[in-house]
């Protein structure tokens, strides 16, 4: 079950032990627990209400589907685990089901392809457990075919709860127009971004979550059918359409497009458009942040649209935006007195003149004159009390990446070093390599600096004054 306010009905189901008796156990395990702190629950059973099943020989599919999973709980207190493994988890394919659906069991679980016994502790998780049993498509099933299957839980008294699931032959398979990057955006303006999805799987997609979340841009408008979650201040929109059916190869826009505000100062920004059937989930590894309050415009809505060119992703995926604008980084001059073995401390400057912030995506590559000896160099906390240099050293060379600096903003990199006899080092900036992660698309520009001049400076090692 979810807390507060929720993204769609959960595709899970949870049964409870009823009856008087029951009510019984439950008020006779209270009275025996009082004063330990804890007490019995009814015994529970969760199962999905609708599980979708990859057809036989089919090896695609949606991204990070998330597999099969069940749980149970007998409710009772155990101290220090979960209970001897003398309970029961029995799943039956019921009947008319066969020719859809069958079962895949696992571990310690015997039994047939319709009806599966499994041996299980008081506290059970299928992810977990010693033994699983789960629904697969039948040989010889076709799409659109469906069965329930029956999930019945026992606990060593014979009390029983049970779940069932409606097994679907086929999946739904979302995915979301994409574009990489795009650029010559002036800074400050709005970008018009519609969301685009189209089904690709064999069966309908029944209710669609629709998530936009901006990186560096702000929403012009905000829908009264998305959320806005705090924790993301308002840069999230978690949306729903719960009656929206998608037919496989059938292509939906949301409408109106998505408004979204450029920064003035920001060189680069981003947007990350997802979408996932609701009665499947998000998938395996993804997550919405959960509460925000409701936009104050007007509802988005969904309008079937012919298929539109362009790159898909399953899932989603994430969009980079390039300002049509540059920063001017620039390092200054440092000068040293001293015989040679005196020590000194001096602090290497880097100033983003601005007018934007590029990001991250710069670097002072340092090296010092001849003769000069490294006593103490910036470092890095890289867990507690557990340090490292800051900067790479190769050779004679210090390679510092810089922070992201907002324009008219410094960064000191501070040293303490013995002089040599006088001479000449030398500190540049230098565009980060876009060798992986976040730079590495061929979008990425650097800081476009219109003066390379100021990218270079000279630290100088002169005579005792």
């Amino acid at each position: 079950m979810v807390d507060g306010p929720a993204l769609a009905v959960s595709p899970y189901v949870v049964r409870w032990a009823t009856g008087v008796g029951a009510t019984a156990a439950l008020l006779l395990s209270a009275l025996t627990a009082c004063g330990s702190g804890a007490t019995d629950k009814a015994p529970s059973i969760t199962a999905p209400e609708v599980f979708y099943l990859r057809p036989v020989g089919d090896r695609s599919g949606p991204k990070d589907k998330a597999p099969f999973g069940m749980s149970a709980d007998d409710g009772k207190v155990h101290t220090g685990g979960t209970g001897a493994v003398d309970h029961t988890l029995t799943a039956d394919v019921l009947p008319g089901a066969k020719a859809a659906v069958v079962l895949h069991r696992s571990g310690n679980c015997t039994g047939s392809s319709t009806h599966v016994t499994c041996q299980v502790g008081a506290k059970y998780d299928s992810a977990s457990g010693a033994g699983s049993v789960s629904p697969v498509a039948a040989e010889g099933s076709k799409p659109g075919d469906a069965g329930t299957v029956r999930f019945t839980y026992a606990d060593r008294n014979g009390k029983k709860v049970t779940a069932r699931t409606r097994a679907v032959v086929g999946e739904p398979v979302v995915e979301v127009l994409t574009a990489e990057a795009v650029g010559g955006v002036r800074p400050g303006a709005a970008l018009s971004e519609p969301v685009v999805v189209r089904n690709t799987g064999e069966v309908p997609v029944s209710g669609l979550g629709p998530q936009v979340g901006l990186e560096q841009l702000e929403f012009e408008k905000r829908y009264a059918n998305c959320r806005y979650p705090g924790i993301h201040r308002g840069h999230t929109a978690v949306c729903e359409f719960p009656d929206l059916r998608i037919a496989p190869g059938a292509t939906v826009t949301l409408r109106p497009a998505l408004r979204l505000r450029t920064d003035e100062t920001e060189m680069y920004a981003s947007f990350n458009s997802e979408a996932w059937a609701l009665d499947m989930g998000q998938g395996q590894y993804g997550s919405h942040p959960a509460g925000g309050d409701h936009g104050d415009g007007p509802a988005l809505r969904a309008e079937t649209v012919t298929a539109k060119k362009g790159t898909y992703a399953k899932g989603g995926g994430w969009t980079h935006v390039v300002l049509d604008t540059h920063a001017d980084y620039s390092v200054s001059d440092v000068d040293l007195h001293g015989a040679p073995g005196t020590r000194r401390t001096f602090k290497l400057t880097v100033r983003n003149n601005g007018p934007a912030d590029a990001g991250a995506t710069e670097q002072l590559v340092f090296s010092p004159a001849p003769g000069m000896t490294m006593v103490k160099q910036p470092m890095s906390e890289i867990d507690e009390d557990v340090h490292e240099p800051y900067c790479e050293h190769r050779g004679a060379t210090y390679t510092c990446d810089l922070d992201a600096l907002k324009p008219g903003r410094t960064q000191d990199f501070t040293f303490t070093m013995l002089l040599g006899e006088p001479g000449a080092g030398t500190l540049t900036l230098r565009d980060k390599a876009p060798v992986g992660g976040w730079y590495a698309g061929g979008w990425y520009v650097g800081d476009r600096d219109p003066d390379p001049a100021n990218d270079e400076a000279v630290i100088t090692v002169h005579p005792e004054r």
